[in-house]
């Protein structure tokens, strides 16, 4: 079985609403054992590395600190590897940190179901919107400069990438043109 570690602050996946208003859940169980039904359910279903994502502060060793008191968010987002691809179920409908982590085990668990019934193909499907994200780029990764960069080294960028991108050579790509016009705008403006 997989042990699960626990993140600070939560890491709410890029591009996923998060719920207005929250409500009361009916789930009956304490938040450690969620954790463990969690973790048993993504083990049970091939997943790998789990972390939970909290706004609970932890000690040293990883621990929730018990003398901080229940956060504002109750917000929980897990991350695990399934077939060697980042999946993401984040969860914040419930006003209890436990409920929403019991609400992705029980998502889990169906997703489970759905490959016991003989559907498995499906469950690839399923798996699809799960799909952790990548991290936003940045604008100076975009641009192949450092953060701090100066204008002029923003400009001497931006001239060499446009030279190698822009839609009118042969191989140039209009989606990478795009990101590097945005990329020179968003670090002069910050130098302005």
């Amino acid at each position: 079985m997989i042990t699960p570690t626990s993140g600070y602050p939560l890491a709410w996946p890029a591009g996923r609403p998060r719920a207005g208003v929250r409500a009361r859940s009916q789930f009956k169980v304490s938040q450690p054992a969620a954790v463990q039904d969690l973790a048993y359910e993504v083990d049970r279903l091939g997943g790998s590395q789990m972390v939970i994502t909290t706004n609970v502060e932890l000690r040293k060793d990883g621990m929730p600190r018990a003398d901080r008191g229940t956060p504002s968010d109750p917000g929980v987002a897990v991350y695990f590897f399934y077939k060697k691809k980042s999946m993401c179920f984040a969860c914040d409908r419930w006003d209890k940190i436990g409920d929403n982590i019991r609400a992705i085990g029980q998502t889990v668990a169906a997703l489970r179901g759905i490959e016991r019934w003989g559907t498995g193909s499906m469950i690839e499907q399923a798996m699809q919107g799960f799909t952790a994200l990548p991290a936003p780029e940045q604008p100076w990764q975009v641009l192949e400069v450092a953060h701090d960069a100066n204008k002029e080294t923003i400009e001497r960028a931006y001239k060499r990438l446009a030279a190698r991108w822009h839609p009118d050579r042969p191989d140039g790509d209009e989606h990478r043109m795009s990101r590097i016009n945005s990329a020179r705008d968003q670090m002069l403006e910050r130098l302005a």
